[in-house]
């Protein structure tokens, strides 16, 4: 039985809530992402993956201000956003995850379309195994780190201004409402980039299957 023939199921598509780049009437307005912070298991593994495999510079070390035992690592994800960890040297890596509600179901980093083909052979060199999709409105790679949490690697299709990224997104969001069509993709990308005035520049990726995700 499909999830929308049970009686009181609402579709996933289908809400009351207004999808809109327009700035909320809220209590405050945040800035952007200052940065976001994991329990990480020991600071070698966690520096491995993070500097050596993902090329993020560490550049920061202390003390965690809450619990002094506990090292606070300060990775830069390369647009100056920060990615930070509390380790510890008695944590094994971890197997994977059982992400629940309020927990990390992955973490996203933006990665330039020229590079593509080197970061999958580098990936592969290193015995790091990934899934490669079409994600509609990008282009996705995906891996796991030493902690099993799943790390995509996403290529923008189009190229967009960051600050008309939101909006971009929300017009094609109306786009692909409006023709009934279950994901966002280019059609409705592009569509939405010449309404709000843009140059469409498409990136070039290559082909790849539309999937339900990274699974081992």
């Amino acid at each position: 039985m499909a999830a929308d023939d049970i009686e009181g199921e609402v579709p996933a598509d289908q809400s009351d809530i207004p999808v809109t780049a327009e700035r909320p009437d809220s209590l405050l307005r945040t800035t952007g992402t200052d940065h976001i912070t994991l329990i990480g298991s020991n600071e070698e593994a966690t520096v491995e993956f993070y500097r050596d495999v993902l090329g993020m510079p560490l550049v920061m070390r202390q003390p965690n201000l809450d619990a002094p035992n506990v090292t606070h690592l300060f990775f830069d994800s390369g647009d100056g956003r920060i990615l930070t960890f509390f380790v510890e040297e008695d944590r094994d890596n971890a197997p994977g995850q059982r992400p629940g509600i309020g927990a990390v179901h992955h973490l996203a980093f933006s990665i330039e379309a020229e590079e593509l083909p080197e970061i999958k052979e580098a990936l592969s060199e290193h015995g790091h195994r990934f899934a490669e999709f079409d994600r509609g409105a990008f282009h996705s790679l995906y891996t796991r780190d030493h902690n099993g949490l799943t790390i995509e690697l996403v290529v923008d299709k189009y190229e967009l201004p960051d600050d008309k990224r939101g909006e971009v997104m929300a017009v094609a969001q109306s786009k692909r409402v409006a023709a009934g069509a279950d994901y966002v993709d280019d059609e409705h990308m592009e569509a939405a980039i010449e309404e709000l005035g843009l140059d469409v520049v498409r990136n070039e990726v290559p082909d790849a299957a539309t999937g339900t995700g990274y699974t081992e």
